[in-house]
């Protein structure tokens, strides 16, 4: 089986979240499954750079009014497509925005473009697997071309849609019939994402729990009604992490590797994690969090919460980057509590690594989160997660309440309501269980040994290409 997979980013090209990683590892997750997948990314210029004298495998005189043309190269060991159309993708700054974080104005036609050169190519494969909202317009323009490949949507954050004015729907070269309820019109506008939903013969989201959410209006962001409406075709298959990457007992990003049974080597990485953020060393917690300072993610509500941390005899390493009144409030509290608070504004992929393997804790405040990514890293490498009850995050983590702690199968702390005062109790309930170092141990011990790698999840994958290439 030959599939198509469409997207904005794929580790390790071109990443600027959990995307990139899943995107970057279906290939590999597939391949047991007798499916090969090729993977098709814009050409941005760090793309383009990492191919060596590409062959072209197609030519466009004007994609969506531009010359374009297909280069061909590989991702780690899989076929690899990269749209080479330097009026869409060669420029300075990132894949969506330009280097003050301005959205690209032509951002609709440059991924309109991605999906229309998949529409083009699609008879040479038997699916086409489309993702987010910059690979959905792939799955309308196979419908309105009458193709007979089917298509799959997988929503990874429903939040983002790929909204725009009415007026850019004549540079998309649609029939005028798909400005409609059942196309690409959304409240008068053009919705990327929605043409997507609309089009494709199945949409998956990345978690079971998120699959069910989205159905209503806190979650679904306007599209709950076309969600809804299509019914048994949205399902929830949770992500999986890349074991070659995130395994702490061969990452040669630590100072030391470390196994479940060898946890006391991480007391290294915890050293190192105090001196890389400046942290008063200590044997007390120290909790991390790796994420966008976000709305989404809840990070207002851990603002508040910190000094509370503090004054439980918490620390806090902080690495990301965001909305600036959030940067600014996260360097605030450095400010307010030197050597218990470090933070570092930006990514740095090493860095998510280290906090991992040094980390007592990761918080996840969400309030909603199609699957995360984060949480299964913390598993991983024993850097229990402490999450809000939502979305992916409610499917991967198991709470330590009385009963889960008896049994010894608690991985992390679950909370409600994401407020600050929810929070607060979350951080002191895991600073007791902390306090009771065999539970602590066990906890960290029963993630490690989780499986969160792709295998049942490629298999599901592989099930549902098989179940529409059949129908």
């Amino acid at each position: 089986m030959r599939v198509l997979s469409v997207a904005s980013e794929a580790y390790p090209l071109v990443k600027t979240g959990g995307l990139a990683d899943v995107v970057g590892a279906l290939p590999a997750a597939l391949a047991p499954h007798g499916v090969e997948t090729t993977t098709l990314l814009p050409g941005y210029p760090a793309v383009v750079r990492t191919l060596q004298r590409p062959a072209v495998a197609r030519r466009w005189d004007a994609l969506l009014g531009v010359p374009a043309r297909l280069l061909k190269g590989h991702i780690d060991g899989h076929p690899l497509l990269v749209l080479d159309a330097p009026d869409l993708f060669a420029r300075d700054g990132g894949p969506y925005a330009d280097a003050t974080a301005a959205d690209w104005p032509d951002n609709w036609r440059r991924f309109a473009a991605l999906g229309r050169a998949a529409a083009d190519i699609a008879g040479e494969y038997d699916l086409v697997h489309a993702h987010d909202w910059q690979g959905a317009t792939a799955a309308a323009y196979l419908r309105y071309d009458d193709s007979v490949v089917p298509s799959v949507l997988t929503i990874h954050n429903i939040a983002f849609q790929g909204r725009y004015d009415a007026a850019v729907f004549a540079g998309l070269e649609l029939p005028e019939t798909a400005f409609a309820l059942d196309g690409v019109e959304y409240y008068g506008g053009v919705g990327l994402l929605k043409a997507g939903l609309a089009s494709a013969d199945a949409i998956t989201t990345v978690s079971p729990s998120y699959a069910d959410e989205i159905r209503r209006p806190e979650f679904g962001m306007g599209l709950e009604g076309l969600i809804e409406a299509r019914g048994d075709r949205v399902t929830g298959i949770v992500n999986g992490i890349d074991p070659a990457v995130w395994k702490p007992a061969t990452d040669t990003t630590l100072p030391a590797c470390y196994t479940a049974r060898t946890l006391s080597r991480r007391r290294a990485n915890k050293r190192a994690l105090e001196a890389a953020f400046d942290l008063e060393p200590g044997d007390g917690p120290v909790f991390v969090v790796v994420s966008r300072l976000t709305w989404q993610k809840g990070m207002d509500v851990l603002a508040g919460a910190i000094d509370a941390l503090v004054a439980m005899g918490g620390r806090l390493a902080l690495l990301g980057s965001g909305d600036a009144a959030l940067e600014s409030a996260f360097l605030s509290a450095r400010t307010r509590h030197p050597g218990r608070i470090g933070v570092r504004i930006g990514y740095d992929e090493a860095l998510s690594h280290l906090l991992q393997g040094g980390g007592d804790a990761i918080l996840i405040p969400s309030r909603f989160e199609p699957c995360g990514l984060t949480q299964l890293y913390g598993l991983a490498y024993g850097c229990v997660p402490v999450v809000a009850r939502t979305g992916g995050l409610a499917d991967t983590v198991i709470d330590a309440n009385e009963a889960a702690v008896a049994a010894g199968v608690a991985t992390g702390v679950q909370f409600g309501d994401v407020t600050v005062d929810a929070l607060v109790r979350a951080l002191r309930r895991t600073t007791g269980l902390y306090e009771q170092r065999d539970v602590w141990t066990t906890m960290q011990r029963q993630g490690m040994r989780a499986d969160f790698g792709w295998t049942r999840s490629g298999a599901r994958y592989a099930a549902l290409y098989r179940s529409l290439i059949a129908a």
